[in-house]
């Protein structure tokens, strides 16, 4: 099953998105790597890579991240991982979390986990 990793400015941020794709899907693995380590507001590429680790399957990783600089550092945690199938996600944080997590659960494979996240920017709340 994919792992998806949820990179956040924020540990309460990350932990709060976790928590909610967890209810909507309690069997996959999804990590939350949010803050720095003296819980400051800051992404920790220390942090990203441990969660990382900790979703690890063949079937590869997802990593969702909340602003600009989250990804900066989720590209060097990749590089220093250095595994297969990791990808990371363009999406809205929270729904393209709850997304990934649905489909990871259903035993969609990365790229379609890649794929239904970002489309999950299209989602309309309002009609």
């Amino acid at each position: 099953m994919v792992g998806i990793v949820v990179a956040s400015h924020s540990r309460r941020l990350a932990e709060g998105v976790v928590e909610l794709a967890q209810m909507m899907a309690p069997n996959v693995p999804i990590a939350a790597a949010g803050g720095l380590e003296d819980d400051s507001t800051g992404t920790s590429c220390k942090k990203i890579l441990g969660a990382m680790m900790q979703v690890y399957s063949d079937d590869g990783v997802a990593i969702l991240m909340d602003l600009g600089s989250a990804v900066m550092t989720a590209e060097i945690a990749m590089e220093l991982f250095n595994r297969p199938k990791l990808k990371l996600v363009d999406c809205p944080l929270v729904e393209g979390a709850v997304v990934a997590a649905i489909e990871a659960n259903q035993g969609a494979s990365l790229e379609e986990i890649e794929q239904r996240a970002s489309e999950a920017g299209t989602i309309k709340k309002l009609m």
